[in-house]
């Protein structure tokens, strides 16, 4: 019988337990790999990382038995999980960053086996996921009854892009749906307001790494307690307006008569002239007295009848203007005539029958007519 000897070479195979990694911001990730072989030597491995735009580069060796970590930003935080001489050459990260997502690839090589190039490589996608950072609730347009207006909410920072769920809060509980919430944009459309529909809105950003929230407060007015306001911020303007004027207008009228009346001052002292002095020292001619017949004084009270004082034609004269031209002299009365008594003249009564002393008051000027004697001769 014939011997056959069979030499059968062992294949280096690179496997992972996932294509994809997730890690959220700040903790920690790892990516499984390990590898297979028949040969007991050291392996040199290598884990190298490719961004998005951007050529790959190394972080992470063993060769000869030795770890060396790669001048990285990834240095201080990345290295193997478990010893490799296990065939587990998982990596780990610690304190993931965002930008530490990308495509990670691992490579082995060991000396006497067969080596592949699909086999001995492999490659697993990190991808660092970041929380939404707090959004920021904002209200547009007008909240009065029967309007619109739109809530709006959004976060600035947040991997893969946050969406956005609106509903009311207690005491009166409500879930929003499309087409009124728009969960990608973060808008919540309200129709029609009316009074009920105030209260407390709150809108909650979410994604696979976290979720943050913000709420904003919704009162609704209605259109008549805002025509109250602006009628009654209207009327007190008015008001003070009007104040104003009567105010301005009692000052002016103030002024304009305390200046007329400064003026009419000013004309009189100007424009008036001094009374004269009468002067009592002049006298009429004693002939011009006794032309005038016989004057009687009417300074006295009408009590006095103008027959207490004998006439005469020298008699007190009165003059209109009011000087007095002295007490008249005393005459002896004439003898009888025809055996009748004397009798003292009687004062002419004036037309319309007004007294003397009337006349006197108004300036004119009484003249004694001579009475007549029975026999008709003038006495």
């Amino acid at each position: 019988m014939a011997m056959i000897s069979c030499v059968c070479s062992a294949v280096l195979e690179v496997h992972v337990g996932t294509g994809s990694v997730y890690s959220v911001e700040g903790e920690g990730a790892v990516l499984p790999a390990w590898y297979t072989s028949s040969s007991q030597k050291r392996p040199y491995i290598s884990w190298m990382l490719k961004k998005a735009a951007a050529k790959q580069f190394q972080i992470l060796t063993y060769l000869d038995g030795e770890v060396k970590v790669e001048e990285t930003e990834l240095k201080p935080r990345v290295g193997f999980l478990h010893p490799v001489l296990t065939h587990n050459i998982s990596l780990f990260i610690n304190a993931t960053r965002e930008h530490d997502s990308g495509q990670y690839i691992c490579s082995v090589n060991v000396v006497d086996d067969i080596i592949s190039p699909i086999r001995s490589i492999a490659i697993i996608n990190l991808t660092v996921l970041v929380p939404p950072a707090p959004p920021a609730c904002r209200l547009k347009g007008s909240p009065t009854v029967g309007a619109n207006v739109t809530l709006s909410c959004a976060s600035q920072k947040g991997k893969p892009s946050p969406l956005y769920k609106w509903q009311r809060q207690e005491p009166t509980k409500q879930v929003f749906f499309p087409p009124a919430q728009d969960r990608a944009r973060g808008t919540l459309k309200l129709t029609n307001l009316s009074l009920d529909m105030s209260g407390l809105y709150e809108c909650e950003a979410e994604n696979r790494a976290g979720s943050a929230k913000c709420s904003i407060i919704l009162e609704v007015h209605s259109t008549s307690e805002g025509a109250i306001i602006a009628g009654a911020v209207l009327g007190s303007v008015g008001a003070l307006a009007t104040v104003a004027f009567f105010t301005q207008r009692v000052l002016g009228y103030r002024r304009k008569k305390r200046d007329g009346q400064e003026e009419a001052a000013n004309e009189i002292k100007e424009d008036a002239v001094a009374p004269r002095t009468p002067t009592w020292t002049r006298s009429r001619p004693a002939d011009t007295i006794s032309k005038t017949s016989t004057l009687s004084s009417i300074v006295g009270a009408r009590d006095r009848p103008y027959g207490a004082s004998p006439p005469s034609d020298t008699a007190s004269v009165l003059t209109a203007a009011g000087s007095y031209r002295g007490p008249p002299r005393a005459r002896a009365h004439p003898p009888a005539t025809n055996g009748a008594p004397w009798r003292p003249p009687q004062p002419v009564a004036p037309p319309g029958g007004l007294p003397p002393s009337s006349l006197a008051r108004a300036g004119a000027v009484p003249v004694m007519v001579p009475a007549q004697s029975r026999a008709g001769s003038l006495v």
